[in-house]
């Protein structure tokens, strides 16, 4: 088949650094073509470069041809890759808080994308979508309520193939009623309600259980044979091995590694068999700890989240907390750190009740920190990240602005991010940097408590390495108690002592982590273990789980 996406050339500079030099790329319809590289190795700027678009401050020089549309040039971005954004190639970023709108109904938005960008779409007026929120100015009637109603079932086909209910109930709810697994299918859902011929995924297993995991691999699959051409941009490697025919590796901005995926990523060798380690002694009493927790979202305890969920952390200690996506985890993270109010039950630290941040004193700000998995949003673009970074230490222990920008720096080295980066605003570091920065900037408090939620998902293996093992030096040299909240298993088993399985609200198994993880009780820890491995959990794992045990969708609104 004839190449649909033809980059030459391309290189990009911001700030004085060169982020892309010289790169070549082609993708062909049907088939799925992977992009992978260490965080900051360039793979996102140049997902953007395809729809003729950058970061703020980024320079674009080269080529791409998306359809035979010159998208950028010598010059840089033409006026031609506006008419084929959305429209012939559609891109999903990495955390879907950048592609949802916050105040509208998911329904509307879908269908409003679909009149927009499909031929057999209006200019954007007509009707609703039966969300109750309008999608245009217009009036639902006559051949503009005929394509009113196609947009709208071009956005329930969407929904279906992002493995998503489309009944009305499901399209009325906003982007916070859902968990960061499910924002993820939803963003996925409006790439595909476009239309496009091309689709440009940037980690899209971002947040996904071991299960939703195993059907987005079906699912892009069966993409591939429709006649899309796709781009997968991913740290999942498990992943692009099931998935993709040819593989593309980016280092510091260049084309590193090309050609198939088996050759460029060799299937690992099988891991050892876990080895039983001496754990040291650790205090009996818990430095964290929630008991009868239930949560609701809305006024009158409406949209119950979480149902009497018990769990604690002891001092030096971690726990985990697994489960599908959808299960409550994120909501039991935000309990505990404060930000979700909505909730009754006990928290304590330390034996003192947890009253939400607001009320919190100093502290237990500084001793319960929250690491949570969206964090370009918590960064102001008017400052270095370093300095933000620093701030907290400044805050909440009193340093002097230059100890705290040493301590920064130390911090920053471990976890592999360089003085480079130091300067740089937000907008200037990728997924993964930003990440490590915000995991800094709560490491810098000292705390008694991490609460880490899905924290390594934008991370290559190096980075997550580096990660995990600063985790662990906490844990043994400042007894720092961490609950860590995940879907890597193979992390879980490696960091977590003991493990709270999580399903559609309630905890369903928990205990020592090996014993739950080697004698499952609960048909969703058992499904979660059969679907961790892409490729050999078989057809089994993409059939319905049975009722009762498969997480409801239960943000209602």
């Amino acid at each position: 088949m004839e190449p649909v996406i033809e980059v030459g050339g391309l290189t990009a500079r911001a700030d004085g650094a060169l982020l892309l030099d010289g790169v070549d790329l082609t993708v062909r319809a049907g088939g799925v073509t992977a992009l992978v590289g260490p965080s900051g190795s360039g793979k996102t700027t140049l997902a953007l470069a395809l729809l003729g678009e950058t970061a703020p401050g980024v320079r674009l020089r080269g080529s791409v041809r998306v359809a035979g549309v010159d998208v950028v040039g010598e010059e840089g971005p033409t006026r031609a890759a506006r008419d084929v954004r959305g429209r012939v190639v559609s891109y999903m970023p990495q955390h879907p808080a950048h592609a949802l709108n916050p105040a509208r109904r998911i329904g509307s938005v879908l269908t409003e994308l679909a009149r927009l960008h499909r031929p057999d779409g209006t200019d954007g007026s007509g009707g609703t979508d039966g969300s109750g929120d309008s999608g245009g100015t217009g009036r639902a009637g006559g051949a503009g309520g005929g394509r009113s109603a196609a947009g709208r079932e071009h956005a329930a086909g969407a929904l279906r193939a992002a493995g998503l209910p489309d009944d009305p109930g499901f399209r009325r709810r906003f982007p916070h009623q859902f968990s960061g697994g499910q924002r993820q299918r939803v963003a996925l859902a409006q790439v595909l309600a476009c239309g496009p011929s091309v689709l440009v995924l940037d980690e899209p297993s971002t947040g996904l259980d071991t299960v939703a995991r195993l059907r987005l691999a079906d699912r892009l699959t069966r993409l591939a044979a429709d006649g899309y051409a796709l781009l997968l941009l991913s740290h999942d490697h498990d992943l692009v091995r099931a998935v993709a025919a040819r593989t593309v590796t980016l280092d510091r901005g260049r084309v590193a590694a090309a050609g198939p995926t088996p050759e460029v990523l060799p299937a690992p060798a099988a891991p050892p068999p876990p080895v039983a380690a001496t754990a040291p002694v650790r205090p009996s009493g818990a430095v964290l700890e929630a008991r009868g927790l239930t949560a609701w979202l809305h006024a009158g305890r409406r949209g119950e989240v979480l149902r009497d969920v018990a769990v604690r952390v002891p001092e030096g200690g971690c726990t985990a907390v697994v489960g599908p996506s959808g299960s409550g985890k994120t909501v039991l993270a935000r309990c505990l750190a404060g930000l979700h109010e909505r909730h009754r039950g006990h928290l304590a630290f330390r034996g003192e009740p947890l009253p939400v941040l607001r009320r919190r004193t100093a502290r237990q700000i500084r001793g319960v920190q929250y690491v949570w998995q969206e964090v370009r949003g918590s960064f102001d673009e008017r400052r270095t990240v370093l300095e933000q970074v620093a701030r907290t230490a400044v805050r909440l222990r009193g340093l002097t602005p230059r100890e705290a920008e040493r301590q920064a720096r130390a911090v920053w080295e471990r976890l592999g991010l360089s003085a480079e980066h130091t300067a740089r605003h937000a907008a200037s570091l990728s997924g993964g940097e930003l990440q490590r920065a915000a995991l800094s900037r709560a490491l810098l408090a000292e705390p008694g408590v991490l609460i880490c939620d899905e924290i390594t998902t934008a991370l290559d293996s190096v980075s997550t390495e580096l990660v995990t093992a600063e985790i662990t030096r906490l844990r043994e040299e400042s007894d720092t108690a961490v609950l860590w909240i995940g879907h890597d298993l193979a992390l879980v088993e490696r960091l977590a002592d003991d493990l709270v399985v999580l399903d559609s609200g309630g905890v369903v198994d928990s205990g020592d982590s090996r014993t739950v993880l080697g004698t499952p009780r609960s048909e969703t820890t058992r499904l979660l273990l059969r679907s961790r491995h892409l490729g050999t959990a078989g057809p089994a794992a993409l059939e319905p789980v049975p009722p009762g045990v498969q997480r409801k969708e239960h943000l209602q609104p």
